[in-house]
């Protein structure tokens, strides 16, 4: 975010809480899906934003089903708002009745990524049972959230799994070096997976052509920020060493989503 935006975004404080920081919403529809482009009241709310908060990157403006609130893609986090940008509420929104966490389910929404469009040449390709599900992971080789990603991922069949090597310098600065090293084995998928059950490294010296600069560009493209972070079918976006039966349920509603939008498409 740019200093100035910085700068503005301290008075973002202002919160509608009933617990825990968090602005809960009474049971009512979902909200409207966002209209392209703006025009009228969202328009306005947009305009108003930009002036009040110059420098920050305002995206979708939508009406919500809530206290006539407007959601906000505000640079990358979600925010609320009135229709004369008053008040500008940071939090999650929940629906008493559901327990769903209405922004987070937005926020996936709008961090979305068409999978097929994905270089899967750049990852390394793990096919587990037939292979049908698919799924992608940003990891970093010593990540210990990735190490237990991966313990997760061992009851996980029927499904190919993308591995895009992704170290992160400043957290781990020997990462990059023994990604080169798994990623020039002559079975980098096997050199992975010993990896990460004895910490054993291939014999070589990582020098051959390695995809470790596109995958950072990739990543930086789609604003990983962390690692594991794992992409489902749909293009669901979900950081974190998720447990094996969370990533089970998100590779079936991401398969059966992706299905349904294909189909839509028909």
């Amino acid at each position: 975010m740019p200093v100035a935006a910085k700068n503005n975004v301290r008075t973002l404080a202002t919160m509608l809480a009933l617990t825990g920081g968090m602005l809960l919403a009474l049971p009512v529809a979902t909200a409207a899906p966002p209209s392209a482009p703006l025009t009228g009241e969202p328009a306005q709310v947009k305009k108003l934003l930009e002036q009040k908060f110059q420098g920050a990157t305002v995206g979708s403006v939508t009406k919500s089903a809530y206290l006539g609130l407007y959601e906000v893609q505000f640079d990358e986090q979600l925010v609320y708002t009135d229709a004369k940008v008053t008040y500008v509420f940071v939090g999650n929104v929940y629906d008493t009745a559901t327990k769903k966490n209405l922004t987070e389910a937005k926020q996936r929404e709008l961090s979305r990524v068409a999978f097929d469009t994905l270089p899967l040449n750049l990852a390394m390709k793990k096919v587990k049972g037939n292979g049908q599900r698919r799924l992608a992971i940003f990891s970093d080789a010593d990540c210990p959230y990735c190490a237990k990603l991966e313990k997760e991922l061992k009851d996980i069949d029927n499904v190919t799994i993308y591995t895009f090597l992704y170290p992160i310098d400043t957290l781990h600065p020997d990462a990059a070096r023994k990604s080169k090293i798994i990623w020039c084995a002559p079975d980098n998928v096997k050199a992975w997976d010993v990896f990460f059950e004895s910490g054993a490294l291939p014999k070589n010296n990582g020098d051959c052509d390695n995809p470790l600069a596109a995958t950072a560009a990739l990543g930086q493209k789609m604003r990983v920020s962390a690692t594991p972070t794992l992409v489902f079918a749909d293009g669901s976006v979900v950081p974190g060493a998720l447990p094996t039966q969370q990533i089970e349920a998100e590779i079936k509603h991401g398969e059966a989503e992706a299905a349904r939008l294909a189909a839509a498409k028909k």
